[in-house]
This record gives structure tokens, C-alpha cells and sequence, in this order.
């Protein structure tokens, strides 16, 4: 029997800018032992996706050559926790920019009641990044600060909400009085317009910061060392400003500060069916309960998939782009 065949989003040459992602035929993937197959109703357009595209960030070893790090759809095939018919969203490790993903059941949650399926495909790539990097390796608590910059990317909107649910206090970074103002609407304490003053010398007059999420790098750290309070932690998710620092050593000893960091793509099933555990238990009820609200700055359909991929790269958007599938 011929397999069933589906839509899927493909990068024409193998790299290239917006304009090679094409709308190709492709078979429907058949779920392994313990995956679920999920009809997609939406995909989540993410900042790693604009590097696979470019060639420079290949997927793990066993999924899909496709572009697509989170979904959420209905559930076709079961298995372990979920039937045909239940809506989820879902961490993949590619393919998502189709009409039809595979996944591990296990990085699989429910989509939360009140939501869309195309604000629910906005929620794991953004939440599981923060909640390994913010609460896990950055050990955010009720009554710190936590400097976060990028206030208006998805990952900035889900980290400012995240850490007000959880009872610490937020400043936010962000290019433009316009975002600046936008953050403070999303929760923020305190927003810093750092085209239009230093933001290390903002945050330490304002009694400074005990967890930074740095997605810059650059000469952005060692603003952010100064301004850390002792004891204090950076998280490294990304280095759009430069991949390269210099790291004064007396002056970290002298804070006992930690700088770390972490990717979430390549971690292993079981490490990322443990992720996803525990943001079904802490976080969830946070967008249950109001909370935290999924932001969605645009949509565009699936074959439209290079234009939205421009408008991530433009970067005057706030919260997430999504795709959908009709």
C-alpha cells in the first residue's frame, strides 16, 4: 500500500536565506515504538529554525531533516498517555513545518484549557528553554531579580511571565521606548530602552540583578557582571551580539558569581521527557490560572513559511510567529 503522503516545509540547496523555504511533498512520517503522530494545526517559528535554514544548526540524529521545533495539533496515532483526539502541543527535535509530526509521548503535554491550538504551538520551544535555564540552571526564587534581555521575543515575553508567576521581580531590556513600554505592559518591573541608556548602569542602580538570561554575549557581559549581586548566576541561551567574552577572574570570584548555559535540542529523550514533567506540574497552572498568556504576534500559513521567517529576522515583532496548517 502506497504511503499516505503529506506538505512539508523544505530548504531548497540545503541553506539559504527566506526565499528557499519550499512547500514540498513529502511521506507521512510513521510513529516508533513509544511517538504518537499529531495532525499539526499549528508550528512555532523559532530562532534556531533561522539557523538550521542557514546550514548551521543540523538536527539531532534521528529526527527529521525538516525545520520545526514545536507543534500542536491533534493526536492521530496514541500511545503511552494520549488516544486519538486529545489536543496537545509538543517539543519535537525537527519537523515540525508540516502537516503531520512524530513525537516521544512523553514530550507531549496537554493543550491548556482556554487556548487555541495556535497559541499552544507557541508555548514548548519558549517555556522549556526558560524553565532549564531561568529556574533549573539560573535557580530563580520568589523574591529575586531577574535581568532578561530581548524583552519582545518569545523568549523574552514567556521569561517575564514566568518569573512574575513566580514571584521574583523582572527587568527587562529591550531596543526602542516602544518595546520598552510594551515590556513593562507584559509584567516587566522595570524596562530599560538600551538604545537610549546603559543597562548595567541602570540595573545596579536599581539593586542590581541575581539571575541574567543572556541571549547577547558580546560586550553585553560585562555589564551584566557588574551589575550582578553576589552570588549571582548569567545563563547563557544564545550569542546573537558575539559568541566570544572576556572574563575578568577577580572580578567573578569577587561576585561568587556562576556562568553557565545550555542548549535544549540535543538533550537526550529521557532528559527532555523530564523537562516536560516538570513544566506540566509548575507551569501549566500558571496559564490556568491567568498567570501567563501565550503572545502571538502574527500568523502565517504553512507555505508561507520564508515570509514569516523574515519577520522573525526583522525583528519588530512581539512574542511568537506561528504557522498553520489548514
Amino acid at each position: 500500500m502506497d504511503q499516505p503522503m503529506m506538505t512539508a516545509i523544505a530548504v531548497e540547496g540545503g541553506r539559504g536565506g527566506p526565499e528557499a523555504l519550499k512547500a514540498v511533498s513529502l511521506a507521512r512520517p510513521v510513529p516508533r515504538d513509544g511517538e504518537i503522530l499529531i495532525r499539526v494545526a499549528a508550528a512555532g517559528v523559532n530562532r534556531p529554525d533561522l539557523l538550521q535554514r542557514m546550514g548551521g544548526y543540523p538536527p539531532p540524529p534521528g529526527s527529521p531533516d525538516t525545520l520545526g521545533l514545536e507543534v500542536a495539533g491533534e493526536v492521530v496515532q496514541g500511545a503511552g498517555r494520549w488516544g486519538a483526539g486529545d489536543r496537545v502541543c509538543a517539543l519535537l527535535g525537527g519537523g515540525g513545518y508540516a502537516e503531520y509530526a512524530t513525537v516521544d509521548a512523553r514530550h507531549a503535554l496537554p493543550v491548556p484549557a482556554g487556548l487555541s491550538l495556535v497559541e499552544a504551538a507557541g508555548l514548548p520551544e519558549t517555556i522549556f528553554t526558560v524553565w532549564a535555564n531561568v529556574f533549573e540552571h539560573g535557580a530563580l526564587k520568589a523574591g529575586e531579580t531577574l535581568l532578561v534581555h530581548g524583552a519582545t521575543s518569545g523568549i523574552g515575553v514567556t521569561a517575564i511571565q514566568m518569573a512574575r508567576a513566580a514571584g521574583a521581580r523582572v527587568i527587562a531590556t529591550a531596543r526602542g521606548a516602544a518595546k520598552a513600554a510594551r515590556a513593562r505592559e507584559l509584567g516587566a518591573d522595570i524596562a530599560i530602552d538600551a538604545t537610549a541608556e546603559d543597562f548595567g548602569e541602570r540595573v545596579k542602580a536599581e539593586g542590581g540583578a541575581d539571575v541574567v538570561l543572556d541571549m547577547v554575549g558580546g560586550d553585553y557581559f560585562g555589564r551584566e557582571l557588574d551589575a550582578l549581586r553576589t552570588g549571582g548566576r548569567i545563563v547563557f541561551i544564545a550569542s546573537l551580539g558575539g559568541a566570544e567574552v572576556a572574563l575578568p577572574i577577580f572580578r567573578l570570584m569577587q561576585k561568587r558569581a556562576v556562568v553557565t548555559g545550555s542548549t535544549l535540542r540535543p538533550r537526550a529523550p529521557d532528559e527532555k521527557a523530564r523537562l516536560a514533567a516538570a513544566v506540566e506540574s509548575v507551569v501549566w497552572p500558571w496559564i490556568i490560572d491567568g498567570r501567563f498568556r501565550p503572545v502571538i504576534d502574527r500568523t502565517f500559513p504553512l507555505e508561507r513559511a520564508g515570509e514569516a521567517h523574515a519577520a522573525l529576522e526583522a525583528g519588530d515583532h512581539v512574542g511568537k510567529i506561528v504557522l498553520t496548517c489548514d
